[in-house]
C-alpha cells in the first residue's frame, strides 16, 4: 500500500482540506519532486512550503512513521536532506541523524481510488484494465506505446552489450550469439545460445568455404553427432547412415586440428512439441548455410537496412538453405520426402525484429549513429505486428495494433508490467484510476 501513497503524492491526488503538519502548519505541495527508484529518500528536489518558509529538498514517504525507524534512516546521514516525512499513519515523531526533528504530514490515500486500486491488483482478467481502453485518448495510448517500445529495445540492447563484453567487442560474434538464440524460436532459444558461446568464428573463419567443414563443426560442437544423440532405433541396431559417419570424421579431425574444445550436451536440445522444420539438426543445417555464405554480418545488415526497401533486403539477407542432405531427412536416419526448406516470411520478420533490430540499435547508439537508430525504429513500424495471444487480447479490448513497433510495446508491457501488477508507473493503470468506472 505504500506504493499507492508514492503514487498518491507523485499525481498530487490531494484530499479537499488543507494539509497541515502534525504541528498545525499548513503545507502546499509546490513541486513533488522526482521519483528516486534507488537506494535514497523517495523524491528528490521537491518544493513545499510549510507554514510562511519555502523549502526545497527531499522527501520520505512511509505507510506509517514509525518505519523510519525500522528502515535505519534516523541513523542515515542520506535522509539529513529531507525536508518533509509523509505518512498514512502518524505514530511517532522522527528525527535525523544530528537529532533535527522533522516535520510530518499525514496524507490519506482517497477511499475511491484505494477501491479502483484494489480491483486491478485482483481481478484475474487480462488485461486487468480492460474496460478504460476505448475510453483513452489515442494519441496518449500511442504516446504511452512508444515508451514501451523504446523500454524494450533497451532492454534488448543490454544483452547485445554483455554479449559483446562476454566476446570482447567482437560484434560479428556477438550477432552470431543473437542469431543463434532466435533460431531456436523460444523452445530452443537457450540451447542454441549456449551452442553459439562454444563455436570459435576466428578459429573457423578458413574453412567458412567449404559447407561440409562448417556442417560437421556446427553439429559436432551441437553434440548430435555423437552415437547417443542418434534416435534409438537407429542408435541399437547401428543404422549410421554415410552422412552421418562422414560429418562425425570431419568433426573429429577438426578438433585436432583446432583444439575446438567442450562439446555440448546433446540433451540440452528439445524436440517435443517442435514442428519439424524447427528440430535442431535442421536449424544448425542452415546456420551452416547462411556462415558459409556470408549472408549474416553486421556490415550487411546496416547495407540492407540503408536500401531504399529495407525489408525486402533484409529478407534476401536472411534467406536461408540447407545442404542437399537435409532436403531429405528431419534427423540422422529419419528420411523423408524430398523438399525444399526455406525460412517462411514470418520467420524472418520475427529474426529481424529479434536479431537485426536489437543488433544494430545497439550499434546505433554505442557509435551515436542517430540516423541509424531511427531506421531501425523505422523499421519495426514497417514489420507486422506479431500474431500471439498478449497481442489479441488487446485487440479485443478495442487497441489499435498497427505493426511490430505496437506489438513489442504490448510485450513488454504485459512482461513487465501486467504480470508484475505494477499498475502505478503504467498509463493505462493510470486513466483507469482516474476514471469514473
Amino acid at each position: 500500500m505504500e506504493k499507492l501513497l508514492h503514487y498518491v503524492w507523485k499525481h498530487r491526488l490531494l484530499p479537499l482540506k488543507a494539509l497541515l503538519t502534525t504541528d498545525g502548519q499548513e503545507v502546499e505541495i509546490i513541486d513533488p519532486g522526482l521519483a528516486n527508484t534507488n537506494q535514497g529518500p523517495d523524491f528528490f528536489n521537491a518544493k513545499v512550503r510549510i507554514g510562511q518558509t519555502m523549502w526545497a529538498g527531499n522527501v520520505e514517504i512511509h505507510l506509517r512513521s514509525s518505519d523510519w525507524f525500522r528502515h535505519g534512516h534516523d541513523g542515515d546521514e542520506a535522509y539529513d536532506s529531507v525536508i518533509l516525512h509523509v505518512a498514512a499513519v502518524i505514530d511517532c515523531e522522527v528525527t535525523t541523524s544530528t537529532g533535527k526533528r522533522l516535520p510530518q504530514l499525514q496524507l490519506d490515500i482517497p477511499a475511491d481510488l484505494h477501491q479502483r486500486y484494489e480491483t486491478l491488483q485482483k481481478t484475474e482478467d487480462y488485461p486487468r484494465c480492460y474496460r478504460i481502453i476505448p475510453e483513452v485518448d489515442t494519441f496518449k495510448a500511442h504516446a504511452w506505446m512508444d515508451t514501451l517500445m523504446v523500454e524494450r529495445l533497451e532492454e534488448r540492447a543490454r544483452l547485445v552489450s554483455e554479449r559483446l563484453r562476454q566476446t570482447n567487442g567482437n560484434w560479428e560474434w556477438a550477432l552470431f550469439i543473437t542469431l543463434a538464440r532466435n533460431f531456436g524460436f523460444g523452445i530452443n532459444g537457450d540451447a542454441f545460445e549456449t551452442w553459439a558461446r562454444r563455436i570459435p568464428l576466428d578459429r573457423i573463419g578458413k574453412h567458412r568455404d567449404e559447407l561440409f567443414q562448417i556442417e560437421a563443426i556446427f553439429l559436432g560442437m551441437a553434440g548430435l553427432l555423437e552415437g547417443a544423440s542418434l534416435p534409438p532405433k537407429s542408435a541399437e541396431q547401428g543404422m549410421w547412415d554415410d552422412y552421418f559417419l562422414s560429418l562425425r570424421r570431419e568433426f573429429q579431425y577438426q578438433c585436432r586440428l583446432f583444439s575446438l574444445g567442450a562439446i555440448m550436451p546433446y540433451q540440452q536440445w528439445k524436440f517435443l512439441r517442435l514442428h519439424p522444420q524447427n528440430f535442431p539438426h535442421i536449424r544448425l543445417a542452415e546456420l551452416a548455410w547462411m556462415y558459409h555464405k556470408g549472408k549474416v554480418t553486421l556490415s550487411a545488415l546496416k547495407g540492407a537496412i540503408e536500401t531504399e526497401n529495407p525489408l525486402e533486403a533484409l529478407r534476401k539477407t536472411l534467406e536461408a538453405e540447407t545442404s542437399p542432405y537435409w532436403q531429405e531427412h528431419l534427423m540422422f536416419g529419419c528420411p523423408i520426402e524430398k523438399r525444399s526448406l526455406r525460412l517462411s516470411k514470418g520467420s524472418q520478420n520475427l529474426l529481424i525484429i529479434n536479431t537485426v533490430v536489437p543488433v544494430l540499435y545497439t550499434y546505433a547508439m554505442s557509435h551515436d549513429n542517430y540516423p541509424l537508430r531511427e531506421r531501425v525504429l523505422d523499421l519495426l513500424r514497417l514489420l507486422p505486428a506479431e500474431q500471439n495471444y498478449i497481442l489479441r487480447q488487446w485487440r479485443e479490448c478495442g487497441l489499435k495494433v498497427d505493426n511490430a513497433a505496437d506489438s513489442q510495446a504490448l510485450i513488454q508491457l504485459k512482461r513487465q508490467y501486467c504480470d508484475r501488477h505494477d499498475c502505478l508507473r503504467c498509463s493505462f493503470g493510470y486513466e483507469y484510476l482516474n476514471s469514473k468506472l
